[in-house]
C-alpha cells in the first residue's frame, strides 16, 4: 500500500500538476464510464465540526475522499480544513493508497475553476474580483493568474486583520490588490470568484457586465448560496457535475428550472471534449458552479503517486 503524508503531498503539489489532473477528472466525470456517488455530509459532536465523504470510480480509479472542517483547529496551531484520499485496488477492493491531502485539496479546488475559466473567461481578462479572504481565496487567485493575464485583484471581505494580510499576500505575487465594496468589484471585473460560506446572494445581478465569467465555489451543501437566481437566468451555466450541482451546489436554487428544461446546465467535461459549447461571444455571461467532485480527488491522488515515484 502507498502512503503519502500531508508534508509529502504539500511538497509535491503544484498548480501545473493540479490543473492537468483535474482536467482529466472533469473529462472522466462527463463520460459514461465513470460514476460519482452522492456526497455524504456529516458533523461531529460539536456542530461546528463537519465532514464530507465523496466517492466515485472511473475506468482507472476507485476510491473516496474524506474532507473535514474543525473550527477550533487554529487555536491548536492546525488548519481548519483537512482531507484524506483513499484509493482502492480495482481488482481486489483492498487499500491501494492513502494520501493526506489538506493543502492538496485547495490546489484541486482552484484547479477546477482554472480549467473552467480557461474555456469560459475572455482571453484578455485582466481584472479579478474575489469574495472572501480565507484560505481558499489565495489559491484561486494564483491558479487563475496562471491562465489569464490578471493584473488587478479586487477583494470583497469584511474589514479584519486577515483581510488586510490577504491583500498584502496578493501584492507579494506582483499583482495590484485592494479591498473594495461589492458593487465596485463586480461592476469592474472580468472574472468574479465567490469563495464564501454564504447562504444568500452576495451581489445584485444587475451589477454584472456582459462578458463576465463567474465562479461559485462556496456552495457545497444544502442551503448554501452565493449567486442571485436572476443572474443564473441570464447566463450560460456550467458545472463539474450536474447531478451534484443540483443537489448541493449553486444550481440547487434553480433545480426546478433545470429539470423543466428552462435552464440548461453543461458539464465542463463536455466543453473540454468538444461535445458542448463554451463561451460563444464576448458579450455572454458565463457561470461555473464548482461544488467539488470525488473524481478530482482520485485523479489528484494518482498524479501525486506518479510525482512521488519520479522524485525517487
Amino acid at each position: 500500500m502507498i502512503y503519502i503524508s500531508e508534508e509529502e503531498s504539500a511538497a509535491l503539489v503544484t498548480h501545473e500538476l493540479a490543473f492537468e489532473a483535474v482536467r482529466r477528472a472533469l473529462v472522466a466525470a462527463a463520460s459514461k464510464q465513470s460514476l460519482v456517488f452522492p456526497a455524504v455530509l456529516g458533523r461531529a459532536r460539536e456542530a461546528t465540526n463537519t465532514f464530507s465523504i465523496k466517492s466515485g470510480s472511473s475506468d482507472q480509479l476507485t476510491g473516496v475522499k474524506i474532507g473535514s472542517f474543525w473550527s477550533g483547529n487554529p487555536a491548536r496551531g492546525l488548519p481548519r480544513h483537512n482531507s484524506t484520499v483513499v484509493l482502492l485496488d480495482q481488482e481486489t477492493g483492498r487499500l491501494s493508497a492513502v494520501i493526506e491531502a489538506g493543502k492538496v485539496n485547495a490546489y484541486r479546488t482552484a484547479a477546477a475553476d482554472a480549467v473552467a475559466a480557461d474555456l469560459l473567461a475572455r482571453k484578455q481578462a485582466k481584472l479579478l474580483a474575489i469574495f472572501g479572504a480565507g484560505n481558499q481565496a489565495g489559491f484561486e487567485v494564483t491558479a487563475l493568474a496562471r491562465i489569464r493575464p490578471i493584473e488587478t485583484v479586487l477583494i470583497v471581505a469584511s474589514p479584519s486583520p486577515r483581510r488586510d494580510a490577504f491583500v498584502d499576500r496578493i501584492r507579494d505575487h506582483g499583482l495590484t490588490a485592494r479591498a473594495v465594496p461589492a458593487e465596485e468589484a463586480v461592476r469592474s471585473a472580468d472574472i468574479v470568484v465567490t469563495a464564501t460560506p454564504s447562504r444568500q446572494p452576495l451581489f445584485d445581478a444587475t451589477w454584472v457586465n456582459p462578458g463576465t465569467h463567474i465562479v461559485s465555489m462556496g456552495s457545497d451543501a444544502p442551503g448554501k448560496r452565493e449567486l442571485a437566481s436572476e443572474l443564473l437566468s441570464r447566463a450560460s451555466l456550467f458545472c463539474d457535475l450536474p447531478s451534484q450541482s443540483l443537489q448541493i451546489g449553486e444550481f440547487q436554487h434553480v433545480r426546478e428550472s433545470v429539470e423543466a428544461g428552462t435552464l440548461i446546465v453543461t458539464p465542463i467535461g463536455d466543453v473540454i471534449e468538444g461535445r458542448g459549447p463554451g463561451r460563444r461571444s464576448d458579450e455572454e455571461i458565463t457561470v461555473f458552479d464548482s461544488s467539488g467532485i470525488s473524481l478530482q480527488d482520485l485523479y489528484m491522488a494518482e498524479a501525486l503517486i506518479r510525482a512521488k515515484a519520479s522524485h525517487r
